[in-house]
């Protein structure tokens, strides 16, 4: 099972390597060809399922309260989770009752013996939505909920995280037993079988469109001319800087009604695996720190740590998404000491899918990161306000 798993990872990387270009032999350049030819179809097939929407052909469904998708274009590393987190909270203490529905990326199926368990008790084929937090209490893991549910669920009190991969039945649930008059769509901009009230797209500022291909030549789900149907556009891990104007340019040539909000993500404290312990961002000045992740972008996170004035003396990334083992812990910890590192700091969307060791001799901390709104502040809080008097 470990031996499928890393070959498929293996495999995963490879073809990014090849997608960025930077893999160029014989077999890799005849590769890249296909991969082009191929993503002519794709486009064409997303294209025509986006006007058999249009066009009513097929029939997308109207939940009975406000539906919030948040979403991107490109696949993962735009920083979705913690925008989710900051609408989910600011929209909860205004009042209202806030669910966040998730597909569950790579979340654990239930096995067929718990398939046909529910089938006897509840004598019903179809499966409830698996309920991860109820918004009092977090009921599931993050091997059966998958990291991003999970970590919502565990930063957030009194809003309901549901899983399932059709999401119209899951915002009834939602409706129904929870309640909730605010549906917040996670990663929801493809997902065209519910209609949003609010369509908001997350741009990476640093890697915007990727190599401007859709898959799987490129990164983006969709042709970049889609953003049209954005209402809000944020451009994620923002500086802050004027060089972003060309960015926001090519994007106005695409959309003129779309408000843009530029936004970073901030680190704000370590906090420790093991106990829970909060310290300081501080305390990376001159540490000797070895850096483990398995996300999208490390190389950004890595940055992080060093703009905080941390030394590192090892670091580690595995593919996005990736289910450390014990083992690997173990390694990587030992790899630490011997390294001379002071601690070991990973993401928090690693720390849920790192196991729990007996022993650990190097202490083990991941970086608490939150949104910052650098411009365009009135523009989210009309969002808000838009969303709590709908």
């Amino acid at each position: 099972m470990h031996k499928f798993k890393f070959d498929t990872e293996n495999l995963e990387q490879y073809f990014l390597e090849v997608i960025a270009g930077r893999r160029r032999g014989w077999l890799d350049r005849r590769l890249t060809d296909l991969l082009f030819v191929s993503s002519r179809f794709y486009r064409m097939a997303v294209q025509f399922r986006l006007w058999m929407y249009d066009k009513r052909v097929i029939r997308n469904h109207a939940l009975g309260c406000l539906v919030v998708s948040i979403g991107n274009l490109s696949c993962g590393g735009t920083g979705k989770t913690p925008v989710v987190e900051v609408f989910a909270r600011t929209l909860s203490s205004q009042g209202r009752r806030v669910a966040i529905l998730s597909r569950g990326y790579r979340s654990k199926k239930r096995t067929f013996r718990e398939k046909l368990a529910h089938i006897f008790r509840h004598r019903r084929i179809e499966a409830p939505p698996k309920v991860v937090s109820d918004g009092r209490n977090l009921l599931l893991n993050s091997e059966y909920a998958g990291d991003e549910p999970y970590m919502l669920a565990s930063n957030l009190h009194d809003v309901a995280v549901v899983v399932d991969k059709d999401r119209v039945k899951s915002g009834i649930y939602a409706i129904d037993h929870f309640q909730s008059d605010v549906i917040i769509l996670d990663d929801g901009f493809q997902y065209l079988m519910m209609k949003p009230h609010i369509n908001i797209v997350l741009v990476d500022a640093t890697d915007p469109f990727g190599n401007g291909h859709v898959l799987p030549r490129g990164i983006l789900r969709e042709p970049i001319k889609n953003i049209r149907r954005a209402d809000y556009i944020f451009l994620t891990k923002s500086d802050g800087s004027h060089r972003l104007s060309h960015l926001k340019r090519f994007i106005r040539r695409h959309t003129r009604r779309a408000e843009i909000i530029e936004c970073c993500h901030k680190p704000r404290y370590l906090v420790g695996f093991a106990a829970g312990e909060i310290l300081p961002l501080k305390t990376l000045r001159s540490a000797r720190v070895a850096a483990l992740s398995a996300i999208a972008r490390p190389d950004s996170f890595e940055r992080f740590l060093e703009d905080f004035g941390a030394e590192l003396v090892l670091k580690d990334h595995f593919a996005d998404h990736h289910r450390y083992t014990q083992q690997e812990i173990i390694d990587f910890v030992n790899q630490a000491k011997a390294a001379g590192a002071e601690m070991i700091v990973t993401t928090e969307k690693d720390a849920v899918r790192i196991p729990r060791i007996d022993r650990c001799d190097v202490p083990i901390f991941f970086l608490r990161i939150e949104i910052d709104i650098l411009s365009g502040k009135e523009s989210f809080d009309q969002c808000i306000s838009r969303i709590c008097f709908m």
